[in-house]
């Protein structure tokens, strides 16, 4: 396979065009369908890792949509359909609403988003007739009453998660909960959700305590002293069975675990994590997929790579069975009982009719070892197992579908 990428500048914002160039098969097939995926991100400064073991991620979920990329070309040369993918990356000081202009300028209408949840609404709404997939914004919000019509959200929402995780500790008779939250808005919405997980599963929040320390020197000596001297004071907390942590930008969470004054388990957002996708990740041919991206790659697949790769995956099945690049012809057959993504998670996958979420088992895993996925085993529904997480539809107040 030969990749060619080509450059140029649009309003202060990077463009890359990323296309396939397979070689000829046995039997030549002429295109009948090019079918442009814009992968839409901003270009933000780099998290550094709080620990030295985790390496900065370059290219964390445009390296999935590629992979998902070669899947969907290895299908389309055998059909005479071509998948071209573009890369624009939004400069800091840029509009998104104007860089959605040019986009429907130029007549692209099927894009992949890795963007927040304040600028995904704005795409949303400066570009109605596209069809966007949701690969980065955990918000519930989005799949409530901010929804839209033209969103479809592949990563899983946080009360997906924090249900999954609830089912687990449901499962194992961890019933009482002490919640610690971090300083941020995003760890506030993850603590929300995990309430209204607790209270679904029968878990009792017994402590709620905010992390308000700053982070300081985290690397240095005295930073590492200062915390692992604080923590134990930190938590005394009553008697509980796990802590759950709600630090989404790894600023504490890790330094929780082994220094609490009781010996409890860590769980949330460090420890048992739950998650879209894990490098422990092995079953139902996991392993194939890994290996295959860490060839493309050079590094471990993430969960924002997972869920673009999902993204261009759920593009690929719906351009073979429909033979269309129409967004509107598309989503009719992504939302179809014919779409099943085959997806490496045990069941096949569909999307939900009411908020266009991704239905899919969430990953409990801890550091270097997979531990349980779930929906967990007793847990039921009249439909699926999978509507167990999140807002099932009777829950949803999203109005746009």
């Amino acid at each position: 396979m030969m990749t060619k990428t080509l450059k140029s500048k649009f309003v202060a914002c990077s463009v890359f065009l990323i296309a396939a160039f397979l070689t000829a098969p046995a039997v030549a097939v002429d295109t009948v369908l090019t079918l442009n995926v814009a992968y839409v991100t901003r270009d933000q400064e780099k998290r550094i890792p709080l620990s030295l073991l985790d390496i900065p991620v370059e290219d964390d979920g445009l390296l999935g949509a590629q992979l998902g990329l070669k899947d969907n070309q290895t299908t389309g040369r055998f059909l005479g359909h071509e998948y071209l993918l573009y890369e624009v990356v939004i400069d800091k000081d840029v509009a998104i609403a104007d860089e959605a202009a040019r986009l429907n300028s130029e007549g692209m209408r099927v894009i992949v988003a890795d963007l927040e949840a304040t600028d995904l609404l704005t795409l949303a709404d400066a570009s109605p007739e596209a069809l966007i997939l949701n690969t980065r914004a955990a918000d519930d919000e989005l799949r409530n009453a901010q929804c839209r019509a033209n969103v479809l959200h592949v990563l899983p929402s946080r009360a997906m998660l924090t249900d999954a995780l609830a089912q687990y500790l449901a499962w194992k008779r961890w019933t009482k909960i002490v919640l610690v939250t971090g300083r941020y808005p995003q760890d506030q919405a993850f603590s929300n959700a995990m309430r209204r997980a607790a209270k679904r599963f029968g878990l009792k929040v017994v402590e709620e305590k905010n992390w308000t320390s700053e982070p300081g020197a985290r690397r240095t000596d005295s930073g590492h002293h200062s915390l692992q001297s604080e923590v134990p004071v930190f938590t005394q907390f009553k008697d509980h069975d796990v802590l759950v942590v709600a630090d989404e930008a790894d600023e504490f969470g890790e330094y929780l675990m082994f220094h609490t004054t009781r010996a409890r388990p860590v769980a949330g957002t460090q420890g048992l994590v739950a998650t879209a996708w894990h490098r422990s990740q092995e079953q139902w041919g996991a392993t194939q997929i890994q290996r295959r991206f860490e060839k493309l790659s050079g590094r471990w697949m993430t969960p924002r790579d997972y869920a673009a790769w999902a993204a261009m995956r759920t593009l690929g099945e719906a351009a073979t069975n429909t033979a269309s690049d129409s967004p509107s012809a598309l989503r009719e057959y992504i939302f179809s009982d014919r779409l099943k993504l085959a997806a490496f998670k045990g069941s096949p996958l569909t999307y939900r009719s009411w908020n266009g979420q991704l239905r899919q088992p969430v990953l409990l895993s801890g550091p270097r070892m997979l531990v349980s996925v779930s929906p967990q085993n007793g847990f039921l529904h009249q439909f699926t197992e999978l509507d167990t997480l999140g807002y099932d539809e009777p829950e949803s107040t999203c109005k746009a579908f």
